[in-house]
């Protein structure tokens, strides 16, 4: 995936023995990093739980980098659809599928899908963005990437505090008051949000990126020992905590979309599909169904991106015809 040390950009192959030692480290266990940039966007401008204050909420002032292939910036695309926040932050997708570079643009490449043209800045590369943020910067390029436009900062690139942003900070500029974090609920979203993460949402990845059979064998059971308890969650509740839609499905739907026609093939996910699962395949289609979440979802591009060129997983980049989705859309 390379990386940024000191301003200047490192390719995989350079940055390879770093991560090996990394992995080793670990008992071939896969290790994600935490994100640095952790300001708040708030209605007045006043800081958040962490970071500087200054970021007040106002239309046409922000702007979303985002991967249409990667979970965590699907997240962020989510409440920016749900939330009526399209025309008030604008966006930006990289290509969804990273190269030596990193994450990159069309850029002059007319043959290429416009969508993924940076019609803000014209990067090229989304480690230039990093670098003209903070020009010495060291760590991983990663999305989702929130822009403040009138300070050229970079906001937050942590998807869980984005979307927090989005769900209540400009709520008076689009009039809309859809609450998916309640206070009373909070503890129990929290609760439920860090038994997900720890168990699905990143533990696909650990089980896809693990480097010992050891650590595959953990890591599998792992997420279908939750996945169990979440359908026998779903044989009771409508959503993940009663009739309302909360944070936590939002954050569950992205692992979700992507298993049967990634997870399940290239991350080797596959003691069960997802569509073996009645209660998370009809919670599944419920939730695609509501509106504005359909049009974020693209099934052949994860299928496609989960599938491509890796010396590890997949040297010759086959791309299986694998499992039709548990959903439609």
């Amino acid at each position: 995936m390379g990386k940024l040390i000191n301003g200047n950009w490192l390719n995989d192959e350079q940055v390879l023995s770093f991560e090996q030692q990394q992995y080793k480290e670990a008992n071939g266990r896969f290790q994600r990093g935490t994100a640095q940039f952790r300001n708040w966007i708030t209605a007045d401008g006043s800081a958040g739980v962490s970071g500087e204050s200054g970021f007040k909420a106002e239309a046409d002032r922000y702007h979303l980098f985002a991967a249409l292939n990667c979970p965590w910036a699907h997240r962020t695309l989510i409440y920016r659809s749900v939330k009526q926040l399209e025309n008030v932050i604008s966006l930006s997708l990289v290509k969804p599928l990273r190269t030596e570079n990193g994450w990159v643009f069309t850029g002059d490449d007319t043959s290429a899908d416009t969508r993924f043209t940076d019609t803000l800045l014209g990067l090229s590369a989304l480690h230039e963005l990093y670098v003209k943020a903070v020009p010495d910067y060291s760590g991983r390029v990663t999305v989702p990437v929130l822009w403040d436009k009138q300070q050229n900062k970079i906001v937050s690139t942590e998807s869980s505090e984005i979307i927090r942003m989005f769900n209540r900070a400009f709520n008076d500029i689009t009039g809309d008051a859809q609450n998916f974090y309640p206070d009373a609920l909070a503890q129990e979203i929290d609760e439920l949000n860090d038994y997900i993460y720890q168990n699905i949402n990143n533990g696909v990845y650990q089980t896809g990126f693990a480097r010992t059979q050891g650590a595959y064998d953990e890591s599998v059971v792992k997420v279908f020992t939750a996945l169990d308890k979440l359908e026998q969650r779903l044989s009771n509740n409508k959503y993940l905590l009663g009739n309302n839609i909360t944070e936590a499905d939002w954050r569950l739907l992205p692992t979700l979309v992507r298993f049967d026609v990634g997870y399940f093939t290239a991350f080797k996910c596959n003691l069960r599909a997802l569509r073996d699962y009645p209660h998370l395949s009809r919670y599944l289609q419920d939730v695609v169904n509501l509106p504005n979440v359909g049009k974020t979802i693209e099934l052949d591009v994860y299928r496609k991106g989960y599938n491509s060129v890796s010396p590890l997983r997949n040297p010759h980049g086959i791309v299986p015809i694998g499992l039709e989705s548990a959903f439609s859309y």
